[in-house]
């Protein structure tokens, strides 16, 4: 079951234009991964005051920029063990960035940081790492690593923005993104264990 991750052919695509000149001008892949980077942290800014039109845009150019480095590193023929470990650490602190927004418009939506809805905000920030750290734990054992759903980056990006429109559902909004990821890495888990069983 791969999600919303199984239009990321199409999205490729759809970006090969910038692809193409990327490569035509020399960029390097880590601009790219700089950029989705730099849009999370737009995206945090504009959640935390409940525009959810804005942080739509943002939003995508973040997952534009997190496919463009490694189409751009793959066109080029510049694929680096270093580039994957910036991938992660710009995947990662993306996610952080957008969770950070999330609870600071939980926390203005309830006048308080220390209500129930900044926590299971946090708590949602924290299940949304493990999908990847299932991925990274199987290729580590030498197994396939996995991407995609059934929640996986691209899920979790539409529910924050939806969460943002409709902030006093927050305790749902938190519920689908953990449910979602145990889901996803129950899931990778499942599909490594097989993989590794077999080999």
């Amino acid at each position: 079951m791969q999600g919303l991750y199984a239009l990321k052919p199409w999205y490729s695509r759809r970006l090969q234009l910038f692809t193409d000149a990327a490569v035509r001008r020399g960029l390097s892949p880590d601009v790219f991964t700089a950029a989705g980077v730099l849009f999370a942290g737009v995206a945090a800014l504009v959640i935390w005051q409940g525009w959810w039109w804005a942080a739509l845009p943002a939003l995508a150019l973040r997952l534009a920029g997190a496919n463009l480095d490694g189409a751009v590193a793959r066109a080029r023929g510049v694929s680096r063990p270093w580039g994957f470990v910036l991938n992660e650490i710009g995947d990662r602190s993306s996610d952080l960035l957008m969770f950070a927004g999330l609870a600071g418009l939980a926390a203005r939506h309830r006048d308080s940081w220390e209500h129930v809805d900044v926590l299971l905000v946090l708590v949602a920030a924290l299940a949304a790492t493990l999908p990847t750290f299932a991925s990274l734990s199987a290729a580590g054992a030498g197994a396939t690593r996995r991407n995609g759903g059934p929640f996986g980056k691209t899920e979790r990006c539409l529910v924050v923005v939806v969460a943002t429109a409709f902030p006093g559902l927050m305790p749902w909004w938190a519920g689908i993104v953990v449910v979602g990821s145990v889901l996803t890495a129950t899931t990778r888990f499942a599909a490594a264990h097989r993989e590794l069983s077999e080999a």
